[in-house]
């Protein structure tokens, strides 16, 4: 469903572009076990801004990490997650949003079977950004599976987040029971 005229990724939009990106399109990316979809691309927009949809597995969690320059907003689409903000820890669910600005640490866990969530993340314009981190440490997939779990190597992940202006401060959370 993508009215525009030139896009930065296959089935993925610039945030310079007028457009409507549809519930199957983006740039579909198995990212640290789970699948990112690339809807708008930050590019050389001024605001530097993104969005990218999640589907993640029951347990998956990201590593405590913060942004440098981006801020992010977290909207729950499906699924409960806990997410711990800075000191604050709390529980998020269908239809909730979370602010989380630049410079708080933060870390989520799927609670539920399986969570869709969408991030909007922005700031820091003209420097790399999340949807970029995305794209560098991500594999091409099928949007329509999540892929088999493999091992991660926290290193390399550090170093590419590096590079995008996010610093990984501790692990993901524990595996759930």
């Amino acid at each position: 469903m993508s009215n525009t005229a030139t896009a930065t990724a296959p089935n993925a939009v610039g945030m310079e572009d007028l457009a409507a990106v549809g519930a199957g399109d983006g740039e579909h990316r198995f990212f640290l076990n789970h699948l990112a979809s690339l809807k708008i691309a930050a590019g050389d927009a001024p605001s530097g801004m993104s969005a990218t949809e999640f589907r993640a597995p029951r347990g998956f969690g990201t590593p405590l990490h913060v942004h440098d320059e981006q801020d992010e907003i977290l909207y729950v689409i499906e699924g409960e997650v806990r997410l711990g903000l800075g000191d604050d820890t709390f529980e998020v669910s269908t239809g909730d949003i979370v602010s989380m600005p630049a410079g708080v640490p933060h870390v989520f866990q799927v609670l539920s079977d399986e969570a869709r969530l969408l991030t909007i993340a922005g700031g820091g314009a003209g420097k790399p950004g999340f949807d970029r981190f995305v794209a560098e440490l991500g594999e091409p997939t099928d949007p329509d599976a999540l892929p088999a779990p493999v091992e991660i190597d926290p290193g390399h992940v550090a170093q590419v987040a590096a590079r995008h202006g996010i610093t990984i401060l501790g692990p993901p959370p524990p595996p759930l029971d």
